[in-house]
């Protein structure tokens, strides 16, 4: 990898791709779009603003311009009709976005640039060539490889990063690497041959990637290529020999014009500092909330909600916080650090305890080496028990022993972010917490569960404070420094910034937790369950390594199968895993759609989705959709599993996410416990790796049998449902029986499937047209099979009604323990969008009770196996399931306690039942 950095004198223009980035900002927030109460998407707005103000706080760019495409037909359209025709109309969140980025620039002091007849890569290829002759650094901000073209020592690509990938500067050395050209020039050769599907330029049949580079390697360029096609051989010689004009044409349309009829005016494009006026009339309009702050730090302002509670302005119970809502100016600050304290002698330690014991409350903050809670080391430890002070003490074990007694001790409350890890790094010196806990980052997650969690974001929202990002102290990648690197007084002021911070977040965060009505919640499950993670997360689970090695084997010999049928079904060798080499192979090569859908790139799409509906159109669909999931269970747990084994304990330690999913359900990470496969036959067997510790020990799961519909019975109370389930019938045969109007004895495999589709479909608001693609039916006659099922449960269509009336009037759902689920959308203006969110309405109470009721049952069976002090573990949680090491001798009574923990769980209309298997695998006893 190759870095490129300006000289603190060098003139640096950023050219910005407009749209590229507008769109790219639009789709990131697909799956989570951004509404504000009058029913604007600000996707765009919001994501295009963080672009801009990230690149400004980083790179620093003394001239800076965004270029735009305009309207006006330009000469490749003109001159190739068929040029980017295919394209779908703009995104109306985007086309409604427009005039406000307009006002963004403007108040950004930026200019918008552009020129009818010419595309916005012309413009900024005109421009950055004026500016290279006058001495400038010139980066070119986007992701089409087409202006790698442009490329040389002065003029760079700057590729925006995502949650995948870094961002990365092209040089010279770079575009020749990627592209496997020897000079620069050769790019828009490369492009000539190989086309763009997303601008629908043809390319030569038949030359991909590799054979471009081939090409291009022996003929130097596309006119080199046709001078000598007569030395191609078959099929490619005739492609080559065919296409010298189309050859051409593409070689015109891909070359970026650089001599549009523009001038660049270096004081246009000299950065200015924002006009603070403008942006913050802006924001009130948008209702942005966390923005301004970031906009104009040197002056320390910020926008900050009306309603932000603090001790004297809180939330009312129906006024939430996100990151849209009513704004107003306000000073923020960073952490005074005068107050911060290096405690060494025994005299101050003891000082500190008396405090703490005569405060009954404190908030703690560890420093280790490491993240990972089962092997790492404490530096040091800061804490303060007041609004103003810190103090900060360097780790000894010692040190441990005189803070156990408080630690432990129940009637002093403990405040911190994260307590999980705190438990689990003190579970393994032997403390064990038992202090009242205060945990700021599920407090947070409770009331905003939609919102991202850091520390440094509920500082910055609650306290309007500013505290130092680990990131910047200690830097990223490879030359990341560990906090033992670090001098005492950096240790002690970012320790102490965040024990501070802590505590004084506690009351505001309880008190708005009582206001919003889920302190209970919070307390009675949140906070329970927090230590019972940690203990799971400790005990891990055992793995049989052979078992994997030998399912590594059959499955990559598989995979060599199905890619060898793949390529004789292609009749032609290409990278499976590549999707657009794949949509090439399928929709140019084999047409197997006449409108096949794309990408926001312009690639062809080969999602999941996309292949399965034309999966009976060509036997290459079901092998290449087999060869995804054979190659994901590869790489993504056979392969991956032994390479997590922790080598002091011998296991797998997953850790579960309290705190980050919108239902309230439980995640995990290293490894993704939840994503394992259950519904076919290899994933399956990747459970039977999941053994117990020892020979003394069976694997016992127990799951809750169909929960989510028992929830929907006991919600809607729909007297035939609640019959069913309480007479123990099969409530798809049952409801079968009532959608077809046929006797219970009469359903047949078919028709129990169908009203299974139809169960679980109505939880998540299916469609006609959804439910005829999953059973294989015509869209009315799924439209009649879900007619015919309201008219049996009308109770259920009710309940559905009144659940999005109700979120309608108070802007979020809830549970049957209390969670909220905050859907502001569903009062938008934005049809898809709100539709969404009324299918949330629905479904959130249902998917977030079964969490909670869960959630209930773990508590209790920790409970009972603590107080028996059995040698049997709780080790995981997946979805509705709970896994366990069972001593053989305990079998019966541990078997017990988990089916009256979780059969008793809750009190519902209909009763709760759980299937409990055992044996010597997760596989066996599932």
């Amino acid at each position: 990898m190759y870095f490129y950095s300006a000289m603190k004198s060098e003139k640096k223009l950023f050219l910005l791709d407009g749209f590229a980035l507008i769109y790219r900002a639009y789709f990131a927030f697909a799956k989570n779009p951004r509404i504000n109460s009058k029913g604007i998407d600000t996707s765009a707005i919001l994501g295009f603003t963080n672009t801009l103000n990230e690149l400004i706080r980083k790179e620093n760019p003394t001239h800076i311009g965004v270029v735009f495409d305009t309207s006006k037909p330009t000469e490749r359209h003109l001159e190739y009709p068929e040029y980017k025709a295919h394209r779908d109309a703009m995104p109306e969140g985007i086309r409604d976005a427009i005039k406000y980025i307009d006002r963004l620039l403007i108040a950004f002091n930026i200019p918008k640039i552009y020129k009818d007849g010419f595309e916005a890569d012309d413009v900024i290829g005109t421009l950055a060539k004026q500016a290279e002759k006058k001495g400038y650094t010139i980066y070119m901000m986007t992701s089409d490889k087409d202006f790698a073209q442009l490329v040389s020592d002065k003029i760079l690509m700057y590729r925006p990063g995502n949650k995948w990938q870094p961002t990365t500067i092209w040089g010279v050395p770079e575009v020749l690497e990627n592209f496997n050209i020897d000079n620069v020039n050769q790019v828009i050769d490369y492009l000539a041959m190989v086309g763009d599907s997303a601008d629908n330029i043809p390319g030569i049949p038949g030359v991909g990637k590799k054979t471009a580079q081939k090409f291009l390697k022996e003929y130097k360029s596309v006119e080199g290529l046709f001078a000598n096609s007569h030395k191609l051989k078959g099929k490619m010689q005739e492609n080559v020999a065919s296409s010298e004009k189309i050859g051409m044409l593409c070689k015109k349309l891909v070359t970026i014009i650089t001599d549009v009829p523009i001038d660049f005016d270096e004081s246009l494009f000299k950065y200015q500092p924002v006009n603070e006026a403008k942006l913050e009339e802006l924001f009130n309009e948008l209702e942005f909330k966390t923005l301004l702050s970031r906009m104009i730090a040197k002056n320390k302002h910020r926008i900050v909600n009306n309603n932000l509670p603090n001790e004297n302005n809180r939330h009312s119970s129906e006024k939430q916080f996100d990151l849209f809502n009513d704004v107003k100016t306000q000073k923020i600050s960073e952490v005074k650090k005068s107050n911060f304290t290096f405690v060494e002698a025994d005299s101050q330690i003891k000082n500190l305890l008396e405090n703490i014991k005569k405060q009954k409350v404190f908030s703690l903050e560890i420093i280790t080496n490491n993240n990972d809670s089962l092997n790492n080391k404490i530096i040091g430890i800061s804490i303060s028990f007041d609004n103003k002070n810190g103090y900060f003490l360097k780790y000894s074990a010692d040190l441990l022993k005189k803070f156990k007694p408080i630690i432990e001790d129940p009637k002093i409350t403990l405040v911190g972010y994260d307590l999980k890890s705190l438990f689990k790094t003190f579970m393994s010196k032997d403390v064990i917490i038992k202090s009242n806990l205060f945990d700021a980052q599920i407090a947070n997650y409770l009331l905003h569960p939609d919102l991202r969690n850091s520390l440094g974001l509920i500082v910055e929202n609650y306290l309007n404070l500013i505290i130092t990002d680990e990131n910047e102290l200690l830097g990223r990648g490879k030359t990341k420094l560990s906090f033992s690197d670090l001098p005492i007084n950096s240790l002690l002021n970012y320790a102490c910034e965040r024990s501070l911070c802590l505590f004084q977040l506690h009351k505001i965060l309880e008190k708005e937790m009582e206001d919003n009505e889920i302190l209970t919640l919070y307390r009675k499950i949140e906070i329970p369950l927090l230590i019972v993670l940690a203990k799971m997360e400790m005990e891990g689970i055992a793995i049989n390594k052979k078992i994997l090695h030998n399912l590594s084997v059959e499955l990559s010999k598989k995979l060599e199968g199905i890619t060898n049928n793949i390529h004789q079904l292609a009749e032609k060798k290409f990278n499976i895993s590549s999707p657009k080499q794949t949509g090439e192979i399928l929709f140019d090569i084999m047409q197997l759609s006449k409108k096949p859908k794309k990408t926001k790139s312009g690639q062809y799409s080969t999602s999941e989705e996309e292949l399965t509906k034309i999966k009976d159109t060509h036997p290459i669909i079901k092998e290449i959709l087999d060869f995804r999931g054979v190659k994901k269970l590869l790489s993504t747990y056979v392969d991956a599993l032994p390479e997590l084994i922790k080598k002091t304990t011998g296991r797998i330690h997953t850790t579960f996410n309290q705190s980050v999913t919108t239902t309230g359900r439980l995640s995990s990470v290293n490894p993704n416990m939840q994503n394992i496969p259950i519904r076919t036959e290899l994933g399956m067997r990747v459970r039977e790796a999941f053994v117990p510790k020892n020979s003394s020990f069976i694997i016992v799961a127990a799951d809750y049998s169909q929960i989510e519909l028992r929830l929907m019975a006991a919600l809607s109370k729909d007297d035939s449902m609640i019959k069913a389930f309480k007479n123990g019938i099969d409530i798809h045969a049952a409801t079968a029986a009532k959608v077809y109007k046929v006797a219970l004895e009469d359903v047949d495999k078919k028709m129990r499937s169908n009203a299974k589709s139809v169960n679980f479909g109505i939880i998540y608001g299916i469609s006609a047209f959804g439910l005829a693609q999953n059973i294989g039916v015509t869209r009315k006659e799924a439209q009649n099979i879900i007619d015919n099922y309201f008219e049996q449960f009308p109770q259920i269509k009710t309940y559905m009604q009144k659940s999005i009336e109700e979120a309608r009037k108070k802007e979020y759902a809830i549970t049957i323990m209390g969670r909220k689920r905050h859907l502001k959308a569903i009062n938008g203006k934005n049809g898809m969008i709100r539709a969404m969110a009324e299918r949330n309405a629905i479904n959130a109470p249902l998917q977030g009770s079964a969490a909670d009721i869960i959630k209930v049952a773990m508590i209790k069976i920790d409970k009972e196996l603590s107080k028996g002090k059995f040698k049997s573990k709780m080790l995981l949680q997946v979805h509705d399931e709970l896994v366990f090491d069972v001593h053989k001798s305990e079998k019966s009574e541990v078997t017990k306690i988990i089916r009256k923990s979780m059969e008793n769980a809750v009190s519902l209309a209909v009763p709760l039942t759980v299937d409990i298997g055992a044996g010597n695998n997760w596989l066996e006893a599932h």
